[in-house]
């Protein structure tokens, strides 16, 4: 089994990777921790709590950063036109739920959750990387202590999203994203090299909805429309499932293949937020990069159609509500 902490701004991605952990039967979800990204904090929190009641996910739910690592940094609205107002695709999720959070702040709920499960926990950050760089702070001795960190975010040899340089999860914070690549705890980046090559179209999605016959399914599919409006004319007729390309990582790595070396993020000027890899082996003259820095890896292939497939297979296994 895998213990899995899923760091997360519910989100369209987000809710799909988040029903694929819940169901994947080798997943031991621990905890769910929210931050600020696609929605303001109090948005993501209660869509996290509305999907964890809707999908009867067990796992709590804790409330994150709401603002970058350095305090007051220029910020971005959040991405409407992609998510939606209510940052769901505009399904009309309640205002209020009757879940409530866990009493503790994110970053302590990982620093916790960790601490209770030495060298068995897997973060999988989906968001900025606020809640990770949070964590460490209060607490740097959890780099020794967990299994593996498992990032969506960052654009190695392809454009960013955002900008022709970053990607958003890095752009929205990217001191945070520099704390969490250079720490010393191993670190596995899934990029748009690898994400933008998987999409699921339209009927892939409607077929999970039929095929499963669940609400919650029904849910996923309903929620997804708005994000798949956005992506026409950038892709066939479907959405880019980014989050979920993260979470398969964890269970099928061998769908992957990765590259190595130091990880460095831009924090400022026109490249703000551009990742930066020096690969390992490759010399170069002294830099920043060079020092006691870890060694990590980001993706560089991807067997799209084996990943959507598990992605398919997982979340129509369980038939129930």
């Amino acid at each position: 089994m895998h213990k899995v902490i899923f760091d997360t701004d519910p989100g369209v991605d987000d809710a799909m990777a988040l029903l694929f952990l819940h169901h994947h039967p080798d997943i031991d979800l621990l905890g769910i921790t929210t931050v600020f990204g696609n929605a303001e904090i109090d948005i993501t929190t209660r869509n996290a709590l509305f999907l964890k009641r809707e999908w009867k996910i067990d796992a709590p739910v804790a409330r994150g950063a709401g603002e970058t690592f350095i305090p007051h940094r220029v910020s971005h609205e959040p991405p409407k036109f992609i998510h939606g107002d209510d940052g769901l695709g505009n399904i009309g999720v309640p205002e209020v739920t009757d879940v409530e959070p866990d009493p503790r702040p994110a970053h302590r709920f990982l620093v916790e959750t960790i601490r209770a499960n030495p060298g068995e926990v897997t973060i999988v950050a989906v968001g900025r990387m606020t809640n990770l760089a949070n964590a460490l702070k209060e607490d740097p001795e959890i780099v020794d202590l967990v299994k593996e960190i498992v990032i969506m975010g960052g654009a190695f040899d392809v454009n960013g999203n955002v900008t022709p340089a970053a990607e958003a999860n890095i752009h929205g914070d990217p001191e945070a994203a520099d704390v969490v690549m250079t720490a010393k705890w191993p670190v596995v980046v899934v990029g748009l090299d690898v994400t933008m090559q998987t999409v699921m179209t339209r009927s892939q999605l409607a077929d999970i909805r039929d095929a499963a016959g669940t609400s919650r399914a029904r849910l996923l599919f309903d929620l997804s429309q708005f994000y798949i409006d956005f992506y026409e004319g950038l892709v066939d007729d479907g959405m880019v499932v980014h989050d979920s390309c993260a979470c398969v990582y964890i269970v099928a790595p061998e769908l992957f293949k990765t590259r190595s070396g130091v990880i460095r993020v831009v924090c400022g000027g026109i490249a703000d937020g551009q990742t930066i890899q020096k690969p390992d082996g490759r010399g170069f003259g002294p830099s920043d990069w060079d020092g006691d820095l870890p060694s990590q890896k980001i993706c560089t292939e991807i067997d799209a159609t084996a990943v959507l497939k598990l992605i398919h297979d997982v979340i129509v296994s369980v038939r129930e509500d």
